[in-house]
């Protein structure tokens, strides 16, 4: 980028050489007095324009890179004067994997749709953690890459607001043929009056007195950005959650098929024993004909479960944005994923904190101050400098070409309009209003996600006490059982229940630790606090 005074220089340059070359030509040239204060005019618009330039090239084109969380969160708490000073949170360590720029992303849509089944036929079948499905979703997820988008997008206004403090240059030309054809008698009206003209304008324009209305669209386009840096942390979390809540549903769905499998099992030898009974004499047609029953419901209990699971794994496949013809097991066993370490009242406050969405009405409370500065500017005096250069020639004529310019002041000033401007700056002033009204609304919402988490954390952490204690007595009890059975003192109702009791056992079991996962989930996403 050049700057202004190195512009200039080339600009004389370019006229000295030019010069050089019409002498060597021997082109009769000679400077009029008139021609010579032309050159200096032209040098004087060129100045404007290379301060134009050199004003624009000073607008460095913000690019929105890797997101700092914790920097976010914590210029967001310096800048909030009505609230208390706030140290940026320590324990705050979650990644973003956003690229360096988000306009190097390229959404890949296929518009085409599948002609045969073999387009859309599950060819693959992959083993993946919780961490993993965690990162494949920062990375391809629609709705972050969307959000990654929209802040180039809100940066590219950052940049059109500062455009209009900047000089304006423009040029215009004109080429015209006049005259009249109309005949009165013998003799033109007018006589051979036609002629053609050709002219030019360079123009510029500064703006040195908006009432605000420039500082304010410049200042409101940086809190729209900030406003989407905060949408982006907020559908990130988002995702989180949909992806944990997804994982959390395969890990189910995969247990429960081992589970029907195991009970499936039972049913077999179960079915087994009675008939040996019968064989042996010591059972009857009644005790094969339950265990048939139970093995039926227990097979059809597991198609059911395998059902659960494709459509599980087709939903955390949806999430992820991959090969649609991929489906996913769910890698990591199914146990607790840690404890919490924060009392109710601590995770709440954490939670007010951290949360973008509260954030973000007091982003959008300030831009709606910044527009009703813009709004009531438009009843206030607006003063422009100006600078125009004419040059014209009459193509039908030898006359020498005219030019002439001129340098001023311009001073517009609608004070009356109707009350337009009032009006849009009351607007403005209830939209405030409406901002802090959801500000409430938001963190009254926060505070009872981050209750109802904590609760349901607690009651599943009991839980998995007592379904561990269940599940082993009811292994005992089914072994019991069937020893009874075996040895004749017990029946084959004894077993049945048994068997039913154990698989109750262990759904309840994995229920109970899946339920506390996703509850320990939801805190950390309500609080925004790492895994």
């Amino acid at each position: 980028m050049l700057t202004s005074i190195e512009f200039i220089h080339l600009l004389d340059t370019r006229i000295a050489a030019y010069r050089k070359l019409s002498r060597t030509a021997n082109l009769q040239i000679r400077y009029t007095h008139s021609q010579q204060q032309r050159v200096i005019r032209l040098q004087a618009i060129w100045a404007i324009i290379a301060v134009s330039v050199g004003s624009l090239g000073q607008i460095a084109p913000v690019r929105a890179n890797t997101l700092d969380l914790v920097g976010i969160r914590y210029s967001l708490e310096l800048a909030t004067n009505n609230r208390a000073n706030l140290n940026p949170p320590t324990h705050l360590a979650q990644k973003t994997t956003t690229p360096a720029s988000y306009s190097d992303i390229k959404l890949p849509n296929n518009l085409n749709l599948p002609k045969t089944g073999a387009e859309v036929q599950i060819t693959g079948n992959q083993s993946i953690t919780l961490q993993q499905a965690l990162d494949l979703a920062l990375r391809n997820n629609r709705q972050i890459q969307a959000a990654r988008l929209t802040v180039d997008r809100s940066q590219t206004g950052i940049r059109q607001a500062q455009a209009a403090q900047a000089i304006t240059v423009g040029l215009r030309g004109t080429l015209q043929n006049q005259g009249s054809p109309l005949i009165i008698g013998n003799q033109p009206q007018f006589g051979n009056s036609n002629s053609t003209d050709a002219s030019g304008t360079l123009q510029a324009n500064y703006n040195i007195l908006s009432a605000g209305r420039n500082q304010s669209q410049v200042r409101a386009a940086e809190e729209q950005v900030r406003f989407d840096r905060l949408d982006l942390v907020r559908i990130e979390q988002l995702v989180r959650g949909q992806v944990n809540s997804a994982y959390y549903d395969l890990q189910s769905a995969d247990s429960l098929v081992i589970i029907n499998q195991a009970a499936v099992r039972d049913a077999t030898r179960s079915l087994s024993d009675a008939q040996l009974q019968e064989r042996a004499g010591v059972g009857t047609r009644f005790d094969i004909l339950r265990a048939q029953v139970q093995l039926a419901t227990a097979n059809q209990d597991l198609t059911n479960a395998q059902g659960q699971q494709q459509t599980a794994r087709k939903r955390i496949a949806q999430i992820l944005v991959v090969d649609s013809n991929t489906e996913f097991r769910a890698a990591d066993p199914v146990k607790e994923l840690g404890s919490w370490g924060y009392s109710l009242e601590d995770s709440i406050v954490t939670a007010l904190k951290n949360r973008p969405e509260l954030q973000q009405q007091l982003v959008l409370r300030s831009i709606s101050e910044q527009q009703g500065i813009i709004a009531a500017s438009a009843d206030s005096p607006q003063v422009n400098l100006f600078a125009n250069y004419t040059l014209g020639k009459s193509l039908s004529s030898s006359v020498a070409a005219q030019d002439n310019y001129s340098l001023g002041a311009q001073l517009s000033w609608n004070f009356f309009d109707g009350g337009s401007a009032r009006a849009g700056a009351d607007r403005e002033q209830i939209s405030q209003t409406i901002f802090e009204n959801q500000f409430t609304t938001n963190r009254n919402q926060i505070r009872f996600e981050v209750e109802q988490a904590f609760y349901s954390l607690g009651s599943n952490q009991k839980n998995i006490g007592t379904a561990t204690q269940a599940l082993q007595q009811a292994e005992e009890s089914l072994k019991l059982a069937r020893l009874r059975f075996q040895a004749g003192v017990g029946t084959q109702t004894d077993v049945i229940q048994a068997q039913t009791e154990l698989a109750r056992a262990r759904g309840n079991r994995i229920s109970a630790i899946i339920n506390y996962n996703r509850s320990l989930s939801n805190l950390r996403t309500a609080t925004l606090l790492a895994e």
